[in-house]
């Protein structure tokens, strides 16, 4: 999820933009990405209980660098050595931790809960650029981080099954609280690099680093086909062919329009869910959910 927000902003006044905007792909090409992201939900709920959190995210990360690596081949003149530790430390913050977070949620809970806490992420954005670098946050911007909070808290208390969600919640909050974080470095550090190989640097410095730490942890018996299946579609779908998709809307239509792809993947982590998984959307979710997307939504008028 990551462009300079002024450079967007001036890209979606210009007519091209304006045309393109209205283009008829457009709410069809938000759905298929807001679908697949959604899916990276499910997909996490089927193999993370089959794999573990590290091997999971060891193959999420390493099938991403690689549909990624072309790209970083093209730019290679771009990313001389000394680049490469500021990368990866982004990389661990912007991508490990929290893969390895919401991994371990989907063992634990729904994957609806991981899908809701993901849209968090805008709020913890605006919240991180206020408290570390200074930015202005506005009224209702505030009001926003307030209500999405609130949301957290209600969901924290949702029950499945009569077992509790809390700690799934949690740890989903701190994923978007990482990702906050994330795309606050890329916005300040990474000006000016090409999006997709500087994901494609980061997810591979990550892919490296965890790598000790997923063999350690690797399964000790045979992995099912489907849990074999659903991984390699995180990884390869919903991590390096969904990054390529969604740089490509970008250009095509700004940041600002894209971002509203954060509506659509609660929506699709839940429906899939019920549907594939047949797992549970309680009132308590459905209000959790319209309170941090409620929240978004006044949160993006704001800028």
């Amino acid at each position: 999820m990551d462009g300079s927000k002024r450079n967007s902003q001036e890209a979606d006044h210009t007519p091209a933009a304006a045309t393109t905007a209205r283009d008829w792909r457009t709410p069809f090409e938000l759905l298929a990405l807001g679908a697949v992201w959604g899916g990276s939900f499910l997909f996490m709920r089927v193999a993370a209980p089959a794999f573990g959190p590290y091997a999971l995210v060891e193959l999420r990360l390493a099938l991403g660098a690689l549909v990624l690596l072309p790209f970083l081949w093209l730019a290679r003149a771009q990313f001389p050595l000394r680049l490469w530790p500021r990368l990866a430390a982004i990389g661990i913050i912007n991508s490990a931790l929290p893969f390895l977070l919401f991994a371990w949620a989907a063992q634990r809970a729904p994957a609806a809960i991981g899908a809701i806490c993901n849209a968090m992420t805008v709020l913890f954005a605006a919240l991180v650029a206020f408290v570390v670098f200074g930015e202005k946050i506005g009224m209702r911007r505030a009001i926003a981080l307030v209500t999405g909070f609130v949301g957290v808290v209600v969901l924290a208390t949702a029950k499945v099954s009569g077992l509790s969600v809390g700690p799934a919640v949690l740890a989903g909050a701190t994923a978007a609280l990482l990702y906050g974080v994330g795309l606050n470095l890329v916005k300040r550090y990474m000006v000016g690099l090409p999006p997709a190989a500087s994901a494609a640097v980061t997810l591979g410095c990550s892919a490296v680093l965890l790598l000790p730490l997923a063999l350690t942890h690797w399964p000790a018996g045979p992995v099912p086909a489907l849990a074999w299946a659903a991984a390699v579609g995180l990884g390869v779908l919903c991590t390096g062919l969904a990054f390529i998709y969604f740089y490509r809307l970008i250009h095509r239509i700004g940041a600002a329009r894209t971002s509203t792809v954060t509506y659509l993947i609660p929506l699709f982590g839940a429906l899939f869910a019920w549907w594939l998984l047949d797992e549970p959307v309680t009132a308590t979710m459905l209000l959790a959910g319209g309170l941090i997307l409620g929240s978004v939504a006044i949160s993006q008028r704001a800028n």
